[in-house]
C-alpha cells in the first residue's frame, strides 16, 4: 500500500508526542513492506527537502506563516495538488488542528484518493479555547466529514467528536506504547541526580501544557519536603518565562532543565521520578501518561474526562487549574501505595504493534473499499 502521511512536524525534526507518534508509524509500516512518504514543513533550512530514514521518505516544504502554532503553508497545498491517484492508495492527516489537514480535507472533498485523520487531540494547545470552540464546529467539523474515517484514542473521545456533528465513520484505536522498553525494571536515569523525592514534568512548554503550573505547586511542596528536585524535560516557547519563574520563586537549586531527552533515555527517567505532574488545559490522551503508568511512576494530571479511565489506580487527576491542587496531590502521591500496585500493564488499552495493525487495516479497508 502507498501511503502519503500529512503531518505539521515529524519526530526527531521537533520532540512531542503527537511527532513521535508520526514517526513510528510511518517507520513500523514501512518494516511491514508499506511505501510511505511522510509531508511535512521544515523550520531548520538545514534539514534536507527529501530525506530517507528508517525505511520510508521524508518530504520537507517551506511552513509558510505560523499563526497561533499553526504552519499556514502554500507549500503544501502545491504539493498536495501534484498528487494523483497513481502516487498513493491512501492519504493519512494527523491532527484536524492544522491547516496541512484541512489542505488534506480539501484534497479529499475534490479528489479520489481516500483519506483517514487521527485526532490527536479535540481542542489545540496553542489557540484560545473559545476560539477554537468556534473552530471545531465549523472548519474542524468539516475537515473530519471529508476523512473516509477518523481515528480516536478512546470511546469518549468517539463521543466529543459526535457531539460536534461530524457523520465520517469513527474507529476507536487506542495510542498504545512499548511496554518492552517502558517498563518498572530497569536502571535508572544518570541524569537525575537527586537524594529526596523527585517530581517530573514532560512536555513541550506550551501555553496549553500549562508548565507553569508544575513549577508552582512544586515550590509549595519544597514547603514540606525540602530535598525534593523537579526536573522538566522538553523545551518551547515558555522556557525564558520559565526559568524567570524559577528565579523569582527562589527554587533554582531544586530545579533542572533538562531540555529534549532523546527518546531512548526517556524510560530510564521515568524510572528515577516518583511523580510526573501534566497540568495540561487540553490533551488527548498523552503518551507520557503512558510511558509513565507503564514504567511505574505516579502521575497528577488535569481531569480530562478522555485520560480520567486511565489514571485510575496509577496516580488522580485534578479538577481545577489551582496551584494548591496539584501541590496537594503530589504530596498525596508521595505518601501512595508502592509501585507494586502499578507493575501490572494490563491498564494499557494495548501496545503499540496494536496500534499500527489496527490502523494499517482500517487504511487498507478505505483504499479498498471507500465507501464501507
Amino acid at each position: 500500500m502507498r501511503i502519503l502521511r500529512v503531518a505539521p512536524w515529524i519526530y526527531p525534526d521537533t520532540k512531542g508526542g503527537g511527532d513521535y507518534h508520526v514517526h513510528a508509524m510511518s517507520r513500523d509500516q514501512a518494516a511491514m513492506g508499506h511505501d510511505v512518504t511522510v509531508l511535512t514543513t521544515r523550520e531548520d533550512e538545514s534539514l534536507p527537502r527529501i530525506e530517507e530514514t528508517h525505511g520510508y521518505t521524508i518530504v520537507r516544504v517551506s511552513p509558510g506563516v505560523t499563526l497561533l502554532g499553526n504552519d499556514v503553508s502554500p507549500a503544501v497545498a502545491r504539493y498536495l495538488w501534484g498528487v494523483d491517484a497513481d502516487d498513493f492508495d491512501v492519504i493519512h492527516a494527523h491532527s484536524h488542528c492544522y491547516f496541512v489537514t484541512n489542505l488534506a480535507a480539501l484534497k479529499r472533498k475534490l479528489g479520489e484518493i481516500p483519506l483517514a485523520i487521527t485526532n490527536h487531540g479535540l481542542y489545540s494547545q496553542n489557540a484560545p479555547e473559545r476560539l477554537f470552540s468556534i473552530y471545531l464546529r465549523t472548519v474542524g467539523r468539516w475537515t473530519f466529514n471529508q476523512a473516509d474515517v477518523v481515528f480516536c484514542y478512546t470511546d469518549v473521545d468517539e463521543e466529543r467528536v459526535r457531539d460536534l456533528g461530524v457523520t465520517s465513520r469513527i474507529e476507536v484505536v487506542p495510542n498504545g506504547i512499548d511496554t518492552d522498553r517502558f517498563t518498572p525494571e530497569g536502571p535508572e536515569s544518570e541524569l537525575i541526580d537527586a537524594e529526596g523525592r523527585v517530581v517530573l514534568f514532560v512536555g513541550r512548554f506550551a501555553e496549553g501544557k500549562r508548565p507553569w503550573l508544575a513549577v508552582e505547586a512544586f515550590a509549595e511542596v519544597l514547603e514540606e519536603y525540602p530535598d525534593a528536585e523537579l526536573y522538566l524535560c522538553g523545551d518551547g516557547a515558555l522556557r525564558e518565562e520559565l526559568e524567570a519563574q524559577v528565579a523569582e520563586l527562589g527554587i533554582g537549586e531544586s530545579v533542572t532543565f533538562l531540555g529534549h531527552v532523546p527518546y531512548n533515555e526517556m524510560p530510564k527517567v521515568y524510572r528515577s521520578g516518583d511523580v510526573l505532574v501534566l497540568p495540561s488545559r487540553a490533551e488527548g490522551v498523552p503518551r507520557t501518561v503512558l510511558e509513565a503508568i507503564a514504567s511505574g511512576t505516579r502521575v497528577v494530571v488535569s481531569e480530562l474526562e478522555q485520560v480520567m479511565p486511565i489514571i485510575k489506580g496509577h496516580g488522580e487527576t485534578v479538577d481545577s487549574g489551582e496551584v494548591k491542587a496539584y501541590k496537594e496531590a503530589i504530596r498525596r502521591r508521595f505518601t501512595g501505595s508502592d509501585r507494586e500496585l502499578m507493575e501490572k500493564n494490563g491498564m494499557l488499552q494495548q501496545e503499540w504493534k496494536e496500534t499500527v495493525q489496527k490502523t494499517t487495516q482500517s487504511l487498507q479497508q478505505i483504499y479498498t473499499d471507500p465507501g464501507s
